[in-house]
């Protein structure tokens, strides 16, 4: 990949030798013990990937969507969920460096993010909102220069291994359920109580129980402005965009082990065409495909973020659509790509123990329609559509 940022070609190779010596090798016993990629992490933390997005006036490299895009994909390959918990990750750092920028609080806090590698995870479900995350039931109270903040989640990625959450909540104990703000607790603030058990299908690694939390901290640490705003602008892109790109690099590390195969069929016999060829061309296609998709929108997005009429483009209908088309489009299609390459590998990919095993990338590939349910999406894409003209 070109890049605008030098450095950025040694930064992706670094990722592609964690990929493949360390969260690779991990992969099944993450999966297999729904346990949280902890090598991955200390060495995206070590090679100082954590910090890549922040600004580079506070110390970062200021990263734009397309190289967070390659380096998601790229871990994916490796282990899903390691991708996962480093997209979620960016998706929270995005919202403090694009809307707490001015804040001194927020300033210091990502020097330190920078110096010190911190994980940040999220907290945006919430019991009685049923999966509605522009909606919160528990709110922040304010006193004196702190706040205290309570919340129970249906979902915590990550929460118990972070260093920090941004939870969202209502603005006030009298705001509206919609009136939301972002608020940080860092360790050491906040209290965490397990409700619920991480037993799941797929992105076992990602370990998302449901959790009480209790906090409390200084005011300084509730993001300037609304949720409203950090939602449109930067949550929902974020989210969509690098999902898409980690669910096409599961696809895209599925299609290599069919194409592998492919080539060690025709070895067997040169000079001849395997049967399978023809379904592998097939599947490249697709795959090409979806990476276009989320390619040419996190370009976009990022002339966007360039831009200083970009901000209202972001909170468009029309910009929401290709969001919302985006997610549906990739998280149904990832696992598509995965079956036809098991139609390819045939019993060695069904196999756990095979090196042609494709197992654990069709349960995570799965995931993806299930995170901000697909039926809620199109249901919101339905109704924006009565009223957006432009098609």
């Amino acid at each position: 990949m070109i890049s605008k940022f030098p450095e950025f070609g040694a930064r992706l190779a670094r990722l592609e030798k964690i990929a493949k010596e360390v969260a690779a090798p991990n992969a099944a016993d993450v999966d297999a013990n729904s346990r949280f990629p902890q090598e991955t992490i200390d060495a995206l933390r070590e090679a100082k990937l954590l910090s890549v997005l922040v600004p580079k006036e506070l110390g970062g490299e200021g990263y734009g969507m397309r190289e967070l895009g390659i380096l998601c994909s790229t871990l994916a390959g490796g282990c899903g969920s390691s991708a996962m918990v480093l997209a979620m990750h960016y998706i929270q750092v995005a919202c403090i460096a694009r809307h707490a920028r001015s804040s001194a609080f927020f300033q210091r806090y990502m020097r330190d993010l920078v110096e010190n590698q911190y994980v940040l995870a999220s907290m945006t479900s919430e019991n009685g909102t049923f999966g509605e995350t522009r909606t919160s039931i528990c709110a922040v109270e304010r006193k004196d220069g702190r706040f205290k903040l309570d919340k129970d989640a249906t979902t915590g990625s990550y929460c118990g291994h972070a260093d920090g959450i941004l939870v969202t909540c209502r603005r006030a104990p009298d705001a509206a359920s919609s009136d939301q703000v972002l608020v940080l607790v860092r360790k050491g603030d906040y209290k965490l109580t397990q409700t619920t058990t991480w037993n799941t299908l797929g992105m076992r690694g990602t370990v998302s129980p449901g959790f009480k939390l209790e906090s409390n901290g200084s005011e300084e640490q509730i993001i300037p402005g609304s949720f409203a705003d950090s939602s449109a602008q930067t949550m929902v892109p974020y989210s969509h965009i690098l999902w898409a790109s980690l669910w096409w690099g599961i696809a895209a590390d599925a299609v290599a082990r069919a194409a592998g195969f492919v080539r060690g069929a025709a070895r067997k016999n040169p000079g001849s065409v395997p049967p399978t060829a023809n379904r592998l061309a097939d599947v490249a296609n697709q795959l090409q495909a979806q990476r276009q998709h989320w390619f040419s929108l996190a370009t976009e997005f990022d002339e966007l973020a360039d831009h200083p009429e970009g901000a209202a483009e972001l909170q468009s209908i029309g910009w929401a659509l290709k969001m919302n088309h985006l997610k549906i489009n990739a998280s149904e299609t990832a696992p598509q790509i995965v079956h036809k390459a098991l139609q390819i590998t045939g019993i060695l990919g069904y196999k756990n123990d095979s090196p042609f095993s494709l197992g654990r990338h069709y349960r995570d590939s799965l995931s993806g329609a299930l995170m901000i349910s697909n039926d809620r999406i199109n249901s919101k894409s339905a109704s924006m559509l009565l009223v957006y003209k432009d098609l």
